[in-house]
């Protein structure tokens, strides 16, 4: 498989994929950002991406998984992370990932689950079962009356965009964009960006909104 690796510590990164090359996968890039990855993504148009979740600069993992799967849904994303929370695997899972694997798993495990997912399988560590949730939440036919200003920050939220960007793109202080945020969390019934990223695509809130990914 032609692969992009996505890691903030880049020994690691650098390791899996002398790993993966030894094994006849092609590493197209290896990088240390989620920007940089989702970049590459966009560059190579691998066939997966590894994606770790935690980054110490925005967007954290979930999104720019967000992102891949929805500007770029021929890659497929494979989660290899250190946290152990199912929370995260269910929201993952939500967003359309090919695999959510924990770090702790020797690469020979790596390699069995891209195998998996070159042939069109998924790849759930079992260890990380679904949180219990509540149901009933808004169906997909619901509507929110979102101001124009509010679905450009929506849709900048969508494709990655943080609040410094916005500002700057939007020639509005962060404040100014701290606050629509919070209007559109209270609107659409969510709490994180990444919520609102997902409802927003699953339920069809931007249609015809044009900002391209944040690269």
């Amino acid at each position: 498989m032609r692969l992009v690796l996505c890691d903030d510590n880049r020994i690691l990164c650098e390791a899996l994929g002398a790993v993966l090359e030894r094994h006849g996968h092609e590493v197209l890039a290896a990088v240390t950002s989620t920007r940089r990855g989702i970049a590459a993504v966009a560059a190579h148009h691998p066939d997966a991406c590894l994606l770790d979740l935690r980054f110490p600069d925005p967007p954290d993992g979930l999104m720019a998984a967000h992102v891949i799967r929805t500007f770029y849904p021929g890659t497929a994303v494979l989660v290899l992370s250190g946290m152990v929370d199912p929370a995260a695997r269910s929201t993952a899972e939500q967003i359309g990932v090919a695999g959510f694997l924990r770090k702790d798993h020797n690469v020979n495990h790596v390699v069995s689950a891209l195998d998996v997912i070159a042939a069109g399988g998924v790849v759930f560590d079992s260890s990380l079962s679904r949180p219990v949730t509540a149901q009933g939440a808004r169906s997909a036919n619901s509507t929110y009356y979102l101001t124009p200003r509010e679905k450009e920050i929506l849709h900048r939220i969508v494709v990655g965009q943080g609040t410094i960007q916005m500002s700057c793109e939007m020639d509005i202080s962060t404040s100014t964009v701290r606050s629509y945020v919070k209007n559109i969390f209270a609107k659409l019934g969510v709490h994180s960006r990444l919520e609102a990223a997902f409802r927003a695509t699953s339920e069809n809130l931007l249609t015809g909104q044009e900002i391209q990914p944040s690269l």
